[in-house]
């Protein structure tokens, strides 16, 4: 396949689950792709994985300085993006009352500004008719017991998604959301949840999907690589639900 053949990706959070799974679908689908991560082995481990098209740029999405960085090397190694996806977050759950103002911070910090600014730091490198894909979640559209300050997040990057889009049309940049549901990715483990609660919140979340199982990143990435490319020319400020019909059905 070579629906980007010649297009400049690049994926934040992308050493691993979603992040990977898409990275790995663009150089499949012939894009020269940049990834991002905190983890210098594990980003060196998917690079290597990904072959001699990725390039790993170790970085923080809540560090500007990091951004900084990030972007002046791609404009040094590519000098534009045609492919932006934002995708690097955090997953804690915590129940309300125990909310801190550290999880509150951090969370926003990753999953909110740290987007935002990924996208206004690309922004003087994204070509015209430029892609950008922003990483939501069904939690922004549902009442997940334990997600409050993950779930706000998401909402808030399902908003950005329609105000940027409406900014950056001039440019025909096209800017788009994907909302997964429960995906099986490592991310889960990092949610702060014990294995036994993990496994029950698994088992209702299947239950209430008609489908009746969790999604696959390779299914998310299908998703991001058909926003990327110029099958999706006519979609802007859409948000697209990859969740077995969990709340749609």
């Amino acid at each position: 396949m070579t629906k980007l053949n010649n297009k400049v990706a690049v994926v934040t959070g992308g050493s691993s689950g979603i992040g990977l799974s898409t990275a790995k679908r663009f150089v499949a689908d012939g894009a020269q792709v940049v990834i991002t991560g905190r983890n210098q082995e594990a980003l060196d481990a998917a690079v290597a994985e990904l072959g001699d098209r990725a390039t790993g740029i170790r970085g923080d999405v809540a560090n500007l300085e990091d951004l900084d960085r990030l972007f002046a090397q791609v404009q040094t190694q590519f000098g534009r993006v045609d492919v932006l996806f934002a995708n690097a977050g955090i997953a804690p759950f915590v129940p309300f009352e125990a909310v801190t103002e550290e999880h509150f911070d951090s969370l926003f910090n990753i999953n909110v500004r740290g987007l935002f600014f990924t996208v206004q730091k690309a922004l003087p490198l994204l070509s015209e008719r430029a892609s950008v894909i922003l990483n939501a979640s069904v939690a922004a559209q549902s009442g997940i017991p334990n997600t409050s300050v993950y779930s706000a997040t998401k909402a808030a990057v399902r908003s950005l998604g329609r105000t940027l889009a409406a900014e950056l049309s001039p440019r025909g940049i096209r800017v788009n959301v994907v909302s997964p549901g429960l995906i099986e990715t490592p991310l889960l483990g990092k949610t702060g949840l014990s294995q036994d609660e993990l496994d029950a919140f698994g088992e209702q979340v299947t239950q209430q999907t008609p489908l009746r199982r969790p999604g696959k990143p390779e299914e998310i990435a299908a998703t991001v690589a058909f926003l990327a490319s110029d099958d999706a020319s006519y979609f802007t400020g859409a948000d697209l639900v990859a969740d077995g019909g969990m709340i749609q059905v």
